[in-house]
């Protein structure tokens, strides 16, 4: 899936807790990728369209260190992960293995592949921070994948720290972590978004000039009057 250019940038400057605020107002209430931490601070917001990964429980004839060999490996799946994409990646939650290493972020960062989102863990972690390759995970583990977790496949549905995620749907990752936006939704969380952080940001002036939350956040009718006109006068 290729983004429309015009709603990355929208996305870009909208924050994680945003949309999960805007997504929460369409009615779904899991968006938001428990444990998928910025593996290091300062990484930039990032937005792109989500390519799943699978990992399911070790079966110790499938996860030996010949399998990183076969047809159905990461290896593999890298080869097949478009320019712009996430690589969402479903562990279950496993922390005692890494899903990734630094070799196959370097291979990622020659592929243009956006980001790394994982509610596992990586291993290598300073050659996967020197990669420059941005990553979300729970944190780090010194042993291989296979130690705890087989690899079965990609571009399928999964359930990612809690949430469902399918082939395309768009990913957003900031300092507050991961969110999944349904591809069907995303024209309407563009729209909806860009209008909830320009209200926000008047919220915070509004605040920081002295005025009490009661009707402000969230605003009244009269509040919210007092900022269609600020809106009027910004366009005037």
């Amino acid at each position: 899936m290729t983004l429309d250019p015009k709603a990355v940038e929208v996305l870009s400057g909208v924050t994680t807790a945003t949309i999960t605020t805007v997504l929460l107002k369409k009615g779904l209430r899991h968006t938001w990728l428990r444990g998928a931490q910025p593996l290091a601070p300062g990484m930039p917001r990032v937005v792109g369209p989500a390519f799943t990964l699978r990992f399911i429980p070790a079966r110790e004839d499938l996860a030996t260190p010949a399998s990183w060999s076969s047809p159905t490996s990461t290896r593999a799946a890298i080869e097949a992960m478009p320019e712009g994409a996430v690589a969402v990646v479903d562990a279950f939650g496993t922390t005692d293995a890494g899903v990734w290493g630094d070799i196959l972020c370097e291979r990622m960062v020659q592929r243009k592949v956006k980001a790394l989102v994982t509610d596992g863990v990586v291993r290598d972690v300073a050659g996967v921070i020197a990669s420059g390759l941005p990553v979300w995970s729970r944190g780090q583990s010194a042993s291989p994948s296979v130690a705890s977790l087989t690899f079965v496949g990609w571009e399928e549905p999964i359930g990612c720290g809690g949430v469902a995620i399918f082939p395309g749907d768009i990913i957003v990752a900031d300092q507050d972590g991961v969110v999944s936006i349904p591809a069907s939704l995303l024209d309407d969380v563009v729209e909806l978004a860009q209008e909830q952080e320009r209200l926000e940001a008047w919220t915070i002036d509004q605040v920081r000039a002295g005025h009490a939350l009661p009707g402000l956040y969230p605003a009244n009718a009269e509040n919210l009057a007092r900022y269609e006109a600020f809106k009027r006068e910004q366009k005037g």
